[in-house]
């Protein structure tokens, strides 16, 4: 049975992929008060369907909903949050995250507080806020934490008296509501994006869900294995994620984490029918920072609108096996050009504007690599500091293929050509003065591509200052390039 909700296209994110600072933004790293004006206006100016509200790395505001409906009345008076636009929690995963694991709490117990607050205003009862996405998720023991705690320790102690004889603790500070709350696994390393199906399979034993959500990230497993074991990682996790939908019936409804970069996704405005092409099953798609501010508002919107506006299909099927063995070749590939790059990545990411006051999760690189001795920034980050120095991430790993694999991929990743033809303009063989043993590991003469001449003059300059170790004037640099490409990283 089809669920008679409202399951939006279009996810606003706060990922700090721009080079643009926004128009309404008090400083050049956003935090507070610029963070609900956004909520606000990429739903009701952008169009975008929904806002994720991450409470992970950052002093959380859970009066979000409270203001948003007290500062933006009108709107939301014709926009109801919860039915008609939505707002999404991204909590810690205690799990992993153990510092943030008192925060996840903080975050379940202002849901209701959140009920109420609109309840007040609209007079009816619909809650705001009713699900929570649950990044690195690792197991259905996870999923199930949170859902149960949110059930049986927020909600469902409502009944209790506060001893033997007294009121209930609903009798004293009013109800818990919603009684319960949909919880989003986030899956962004390969082993278990490989078992996001099995997961999911587990933790929707004995419930009534009529639906479930899925969050795939693109961004991580990029940096963890290379552009090409990324998309090839999600195609098979989305093959298996239908296979669930047929055999148990519930609904399944996978987001896909898409940023600008052709490394992370490659989704900008005027890339929207390609991405569309390339993921037809996916049903969300992120709209991340660069899409917001470092395009025409006009471009925007207009790439919003053919999203919202796209019916989801289905996709093709491919071959698991083979692309889990494409996934190991290209990610061996990638991993020694990495270590080899790190130090200079490294130093470059220190001269990156942060874009947002917030410590994100260490990037999953550094868990899975710990051992060896390498440590990168988180995705944007790296993605940045690769092209500030001429050398777009995408080609690291390509030359983990041979030639069948090639000839396969070509009919698996659709849009592969046109991903190259949009990051290897802004390739600078200067790289290899910062780097020389990349010029033997990297296989550029595969790709034939005209230079950004103007980015190329920027990253020849970044190479020059990184190799004198002058870091005088570097972040005014890296802007300048990024305004270029229309990304930051």
């Amino acid at each position: 049975m089809k669920t008679q909700r409202k399951i939006s296209r279009t996810m606003s994110t706060q990922h700090p992929d721009n080079v643009t600072v926004p128009f309404f933004a008090n400083s050049q790293d956003m935090s507070g008060e610029d963070e609900i004006q956004e909520a606000y206006y990429v739903i009701s100016h952008l169009q975008c369907q929904e806002q994720m509200w991450d409470c992970e790395g950052k002093e959380v505001d859970n009066f979000v909903v409270r203001k948003l409906l007290t500062q933006y009345e009108h709107f939301f008076a014709h926009n109801r949050l919860g039915r008609d636009v939505f707002l999404t929690l991204r909590v810690p995963n205690p799990t992993v995250e153990h510092t943030e694991g008192k925060v996840l709490i903080e975050t379940l117990q202002s849901i209701p507080r959140s009920f109420d607050a609109a309840r007040l205003v609209y007079g009816e009862e619909i809650p705001p806020i009713f699900e929570v996405i649950l990044p690195m998720t690792t197991s259905h023991k996870c999923l199930n934490r949170v859902y149960y705690f949110y059930k049986d320790f927020v909600a469902g102690r409502q009944t209790l008296p506060f001893y033997p004889g007294d009121i209930s603790i609903a009798e004293w500070v009013g109800d818990f509501k919603p009684e319960e709350i949909n919880v989003i696994p986030l899956f962004e390393d390969r082993h278990h994006m490989l078992e996001a199906a099995a997961i999911l399979r587990r933790y929707l034993e004995n419930k009534p869900f009529t639906y479930q959500r899925v969050f795939l990230a693109r961004s991580d497993p990029a940096l963890n294995y290379g552009m090409i074991s990324a998309v090839l990682l999600n195609k098979v996790a989305l093959q298996r994620l239908a296979a669930l939908e047929k055999e148990t019936g519930v609904e399944i409804y996978p987001i896909l984490g898409v940023g600008s970069a052709p490394f992370r996704g490659n989704l900008k405005p005027h890339t929207v029918e390609r991405v569309l092409a390339e993921y037809p099953d996916v049903q969300t798609f992120t709209i991340q920072s660069a899409f917001k501010y470092d395009y025409p508002v006009t471009t925007v919107l207009e790439g919003i609108r053919k999203i919202n506006a796209a019916s989801r299909g289905q996709a093709g099927e491919v071959d698991a096996e083979r692309c889990i063995r494409i996934i190991d070749s290209v990610s061996r590939a990638y991993a020694s050009k990495v270590r080899v790059l790190a130090p200079v990545v490294n130093y470059v990411a220190s001269a990156i504007p942060p874009r947002r006051k917030r410590k994100l999760h260490i990037g999953l690189f550094g868990y899975a690599r710990k051992t060896s001795g390498v440590s990168l920034p988180r995705a944007i980050g790296f993605c940045a500091a690769c092209y500030s120095i001429g050398l777009p991430p995408e080609l690291l790993g390509y030359a983990g293929l041979d030639k069948e694999d090639a000839r396969y991929l070509q009919t698996v990743y659709h849009q592969l050509d046109q991903d190259l033809e949009d990051a290897l303009p802004f390739f600078n063989e200067d790289v290899f003065k910062l780097v020389p043993e990349l010029r033997h590991l990297l296989r550029t003469e595969l790709f034939p591509f005209r230079a950004d001449e103007e980015h190329r003059k920027i990253t020849s300059r970044i190479i020059k200052a990184v190799r004198e170790d002058r870091r005088e004037g570097l972040t005014h640099l890296i802007l300048e390039a990024g305004y270029l490409r229309g990304f930051l990283g």
